[in-house]
């Protein structure tokens, strides 16, 4: 079974293929390369990237509930979206524009015209990165934590549409050092985004109930949330269509109607989190990105 740490989750293709799609796309746009994408990309990664598929067969199976036709035809779908995915931030790079529609924009614009530090927590669904490069930070800075191992390409033009929004990468380290730089921007009333499903850096984590199972979701930021009690929001960007994107924006708390030990109120804004994340799926279920067994229940479908 593959584990949070196992999956590394980076752009696949070398530097000189990225850099050719990000000139290709510019100059065919997007939909030419989706016909590619799913005639012969995500069928290859079905057919050779079998720890990768079958987990995500498993997915539909348990977790959605879908017979084993509709299982396997989702799957196909799961990776035809994940390509287009992909082929959209590079899309961004070469310049193009997509259209965001926004849910709870409210709960967003009150938090950011506050004075106190604010947790967005992302996850591996939809495509949450490309909302990055298409919104600037202009209440506040925002210092996102990123996963370091990409390419040089990816990198330098994440680094570029990023920085322009007034967006600051912090990448995971290995002596924790990327704790202390995002405590400080929370204490200077910064925004601090996370993923809230993956487990990296630290192994601490929590257990709850998630989509009719028990899966494990990292603890630190959740445990950030509580110890600077800094207000927290989910964000997810589904894509609808292929330029268009709906954008869901959902505050994470507790009950404070009553006094709670940190370790409890930590657990339950995991559980809120996990609930959250449980209905966007139900909503797109084609757009969960996590390739390996995430639950700690293996199904026993075939």
């Amino acid at each position: 079974m593959l584990s949070h740490e196992d999956w590394k989750g980076n752009t696949g293709g070398t530097t000189w293929m990225q850099r050719t799609l990000i000139g290709f796309v510019g100059f065919v746009g997007i939909r030419p390369i989706y016909v590619i994408m799913g005639l012969f990309v995500a069928p290859f990664y079905m057919l050779f990237n079998h720890k990768g598929y079958t987990s995500i067969y498993h997915y539909f199976r348990k977790r959605q509930g879908f017979g084993w036709w509709k299982s396997f035809r989702y799957s196909y779908l799961n990776h035809y979206r994940f390509g287009q995915i992909i082929i959209d931030r590079f899309a961004a790079y070469a310049g193009c524009k997509f259209q965001f529609e926004l849910e709870g924009n409210d709960i967003f614009l009150d938090l950011m015209s506050g004075d106190e530090g604010v947790i967005i927590l992302s996850s591996h669904v939809g495509n949450y990165e490309l909302a990055g490069y298409s919104f600037a930070a202009t209440e506040k800075r925002y210092n996102a934590l990123v996963f370091s191992g990409e390419t040089k390409t990816v990198m330098e033009n994440r680094n570029r549409m990023l920085s322009k929004n007034n967006i600051k990468m912090i990448p995971v380290s290995e002596d924790m050092s990327h704790v202390f730089l995002m405590n400080a921007a929370l204490a200077d009333g910064e925004v601090v985004s996370i993923p809230g499903d993956r487990i990296f850096g630290s192994r601490k984590s929590v257990v709850c109930d998630f989509m009719g199972g028990q899966a494990s979701f990292p603890l630190g930021p959740f445990s950030l949330a509580v110890q600077r009690e800094a207000p927290t929001i989910a964000i997810f960007v589904m894509k609808e269509s292929a330029y268009k994107y709906q954008v869901f924006i959902r505050r994470i708390a507790t009950d404070d109607t009553v006094k709670l030990d940190k370790k409890t109120k930590t657990g339950r804004m995991v559980q809120s989190f996990a609930k959250e994340l449980e209905d966007i799926l139900r909503r797109y279920p084609e757009q969960w990105f996590n390739y390996y067994e995430f639950w700690h229940d293996r199904p026993n479908q075939s």
